[in-house]
């Protein structure tokens, strides 16, 4: 990979920058630490100490920074397990809640890491420890001195699943420049959409390198037996109640899904809210509230179910939520009613559950679109509106079913993501055996 002086230039600033700005690592760790106690362990593999963790070679590296990317990325990794099973897959994440979902999907059928910071020391000790054929970087996750190394060692380097709303564009536009030194080394980016594909084009992927392959969340595996479950825990908390889900919900919306459960609660005693935090760290504190306001609150971890009488239901665990999507009648999917930007719409849908968002759905503005055009979503403009559909979606089984097909369909139509991916990994790892 060769750069220009001007870009060596940046290069080296950038990399000053964090050598500066190092000691303030320890502070993070402690920080988040205090929250959420795994980020106080497994610290050498943060700073690329290695030994005796891993020593790979002609390896699959998959890098997929948290929970959403880890999920987006299982059908890619359970194919690429299929494909490949003589080489080691190697998956990198950033957050614990990551890295617990990497170690409950696939164990030790895959090696596991937490990604290095960006220093460049520390990325050379990386690689050399993961030896990758192949770097596969899950949705957009841009870091300079990794990309430039990657260039510089001829690793193919692919992003996948990659996404660029128009605010994290804006947000790039100001390091622009940074920005087109690390995807001058990327080899291949697989957009989700036509519209991703522009902007990821404005921040430097070269146009000949973009490929628009559709949203990997398409190719969903929904679990075995999950509709056949679902029936049974209905019946066990009772089959006729309404049951709805605030899914990956955020601290700002926590007000808003106990105002709208309450309102239930007035029209329907025997409502149940299934609820799940997007972040470990709110569980304990949506349950509490729930109690403080009276309601009859159950948590996945010490009652495992609801019972007949529960009305707020915390689901304090990870990587369920598509078998609890499946034993609901409406789902509000989070992050939708403040600046977070909404989160994955498809999960439901792929279920036959219609949901309802917020008017901020920047991060799945595609998929929350098409999804809202055929009538499988509804969007509205505030929380009041949240609770106003919620109530109404739950009074109207005609609709909930219709809105259910409809989202099915959309999920079935707008799959095949997985095949288009995993042929493109495989002319990669020819063109470099070549």
């Amino acid at each position: 990979m060769h750069l220009t002086f001007g870009q060596r230039v940046l290069l080296g600033l950038y990399s000053l920058v964090l050598h500066l700005a190092f000691p303030v690592t320890l502070y993070h760790l402690i920080w988040r630490g205090m929250r959420q106690r795994e980020y106080l362990q497994r610290w050498p593999e943060r700073y690329a100490r290695l030994d005796g963790k891993l020593d790979l070679h002609d390896t699959i590296w998959v890098h997929a920074v948290s929970v959403g990317e880890v999920l987006a990325a299982r059908p890619l990794v359970d194919g690429l397990l299929a494909a490949h099973p003589e080489r080691p897959l190697l998956i990198t994440t950033i957050t614990p809640t990551g890295s617990e979902r990497v170690r409950a999907l696939w164990g030790d059928r895959v090696h596991h890491v937490y990604l290095p910071y960006d220093l460049r020391s520390m990325v050379r000790r990386f690689l050399d420890r993961a030896r990758p054929a192949l770097a596969v970087i899950v949705e957009t996750e841009i870091w300079l001195n990794l990309y430039v190394e990657c260039g510089r060692r001829g690793i193919p380097l692919m992003m996948v699943n990659a996404r660029l709303s128009e605010r994290s564009l804006r947000g790039y536009l100001p390091v622009q420049s940074l920005a087109r030194v690390a995807m001058k080394a990327v080899t291949l980016v697989a957009a989700q959409s036509n519209p991703d594909a522009a902007r990821l084009e404005r921040i430097g992927a070269e146009p000949g390198r973009i490929v628009v392959t559709g949203n990997l969340k398409y190719d969903l595996a929904l679990p075995e037996g999950v509709d056949e479950q679902a029936r049974r825990w209905r019946h066990a908390w009772g089959a006729g109640r309404p049951v709805w889900m605030a899914a990956s919900t955020h601290a700002p919306e926590e007000d808003a899904v106990l105002e709208i459960h309450a309102r239930l609660l007035d029209r329907h005693p025997d409502a149940l809210l299934l609820w799940a935090p997007r972040h470990p760290e709110r569980f304990a504190a949506v349950a509490e509230a729930a109690a403080a306001l009276g309601m009859r609150t159950a948590t996945r971890r010490v009652e495992t179910l609801p019972g007949p009488d529960t009305q707020v239901f915390v689901i304090d665990t990870l990587g369920e939520l598509l078998r609890f999507f499946a034993a609901v009648d409406v789902a509000f999917v989070g992050g939708s009613l403040c600046d977070i930007g909404g989160h994955n719409v498809l999960e439901p849908a792929a279920l036959g559950i219609p949901s309802v968002v917020g008017p901020r759905t920047f991060n799945f503005a595609e998929v929350t679109r098409r999804l809202r055009d055929a009538d499988a979503l509804r969007q509205v403009p505030d929380a009041v509106a949240v609770g106003d559909e919620v109530l109404a979606l739950l009074d109207d089984p005609a609709t909930r079913e219709r809105m259910g097909e409809a989202g099915r369909r959309q999920v079935s139509e707008l799959s095949g993501a997985l095949g288009r991916n995993l042929a493109l990994v495989d002319q990669l790892l020819e063109n470099r055996r070549a």
